[in-house]
């Protein structure tokens, strides 16, 4: 069934997520130029295909490098794949919903972005209570048992997100009963409100390790300067870098998608879709500028893309073992 989403009384192709004909809240005029495609879905397109090609560098960057084997580079790894994932559910999603629209597929792609997204979050919560380990527990951090339990919440992250990524195809859709949609079809409200509960207790559990290795740094670095008799310019620069680093972090996953989670609470089948866009949009964000802040940052990484694309350093090159905390 292709269905269409009537805005500005212009007939456009309306893929998982769609409005009510009925509403007439945005019609503007009659005479807007018609689009063949939804512009929205071009952007999360172009979205989708930077996202994947940043992540299958960081991806290939992993697994060509075999010294690039400590827990901090596993977790990295979930990480880009599950963004890797997510930016090829939005490529997907947008030659399939174009090209052979169908109701089965469209359960299929959505799963697709449910499981990868939410992997892709919940890598992040690993990647922050492997950080806090690594402050917290420094003297054991390297141990068996916190590179087992590193492996864990891998594990752990996988499987709870494939299962979320299952609910649409196993039944829990609305494609039998439109009253029961979300803001995205073909998900059920009740299922999105489970995401967006999910979204908020990661959120809330990152921000409260943050918080707690924000006090770490700064009582290192203060006890290292006491350790010297003096403050020097050097620590307040460290310490600010540190808490700077924690806030890019937090601020950056906080405003791509608490705006999305918070509408997938408020937020209605009946409302025109562009608001649905607006705020999904800035969310794939997310997963593009992760690379960015937690492998192209990393100087072990970087030293490797520059090995596998030009060959500027020897592929020999011993590499010092380093803890998130570092990164």
């Amino acid at each position: 069934m292709n269905e269409t989403l009537l805005v500005n009384e212009t007939a456009v192709p309306a893929p998982w997520i769609e409005a009510s004909n009925g509403n007439t809240s945005l019609e503007l005029s009659s005479n807007l130029v018609e689009f063949a495609i939804n512009p929205w879905d071009i952007m999360l397109c172009v979205s989708g295909t930077i996202i994947a090609c940043e992540n299958a560098i960081v991806v290939a960057i992993i697994i060509y490098t075999p010294s690039l084997r400590a827990p901090m580079f596993v977790l990295i790894g979930s990480l880009a794949t599950a963004d890797l994932l997510a930016g090829m559910g939005l490529i997907l999603n947008f030659v399939f919903q174009y090209l052979i629209p169908s109701e089965t597929i469209s359960l299929v792609t959505v799963g697709f972005l449910v499981a990868s997204f939410t992997a892709s979050i919940s890598s992040l919560l690993a990647i922050t209570v492997d950080r806090y380990l690594s402050l917290y527990n420094a003297l054991t951090y390297f141990s068996e048992r916190t590179i087992f339990c590193i492996h864990m919440m891998i594990v752990i992250t996988w499987v709870v997100s494939i299962c979320l990524g299952l609910l649409p195809i196993l039944g829990w859709n609305c494609l039998n009963d439109l009253s029961a949609c979300s803001i995205v079809k073909p998900l059920t409200r009740s299922n999105m409100t489970l995401l967006a509960i999910s979204f908020f207790v990661i959120f809330m559990v990152m921000l409260n390790l943050y918080f707690k290795i924000c006090k770490i740094v700064c009582r290192h670095a203060h006890q290292i300067a006491l350790q010297q008799h003096f403050f020097t310019t050097s620590h307040y620069v460290a310490t600010k870098k540190g808490v700077s680093t924690l806030a890019i972090i937090l601020g950056t996953f906080g405003t791509s998608w608490l705006p999305f989670a918070i509408y997938c609470l408020v937020g209605e089948y009946e409302y025109p879709s562009v608001y649905t866009y607006a705020t999904l949009l800035p969310a794939t964000y997310n997963s593009m500028i992760n690379p960015i802040i937690y492998a192209f940052r990393n100087q072990e990484i970087r030293r490797s893309i520059f090995v596998l694309f030009c060959g500027c350093f020897q592929t020999n090159v011993s590499y010092r073992s380093r803890s998130p905390s570092e990164v």
